[in-house]
């Protein structure tokens, strides 16, 4: 038997998407146990949680573009150029996330501030007692 023929072809696919199922089914297990969705009252901690879903979500990842964009035939300097810009891309959306969450606390400083300054400018202002409603300037002779 060839490895070329349709059969084999047929055989490696199912084989992926009973693997790839599979992984789904648990990922889904996990998050439904993880909850405390299918036993009342016993949840995950999401330090144990999430690394697992982010884990296996990596590893079909890995899967689908190893065996179904055929990456693994390729050759080595193929797949970096192909992995490297994918990761500088997951890192520019770490860094976008950062700075967002920057930008919305200075924000939100920003509005605390111009809440303050609302509530001053609505405030009446009050004159010392000693001081008469208006001020003359000395005349001169």
């Amino acid at each position: 038997m060839e490895h070329n023929d349709i059969n084999h072809a047929k055989k490696v696919v199912f084989k992926g998407l009973i693997l790839l199922a599979i992984i789904t089914v648990l990922e889904v297990l996990i998050a439904l146990f993880g909850n405390g969705h299918l036993v009342e009252g016993v949840h995950l901690s999401k330090w144990i949680m999430y690394p697992m879903m982010i884990g296996l979500s990596l590893y079909k990842a890995y899967f689908i573009i190893y065996e179904f964009m055929h990456m693994r035939y390729e050759l080595q300097g193929l797949r970096y150029s192909v992995l490297l810009p994918m990761l500088l891309l997951v890192w520019a959306v770490i860094a976008f996330f950062n700075e967002g969450s920057h930008w919305k606390h200075n924000r939100s400083v920003i509005n605390q501030k111009n809440q303050i300054g609302i509530e001053q400018m609505a405030a009446p202002v009050e004159q010392p007692a000693h001081q008469s409603e208006e001020v003359q300037p000395p005349s001169e002779h």
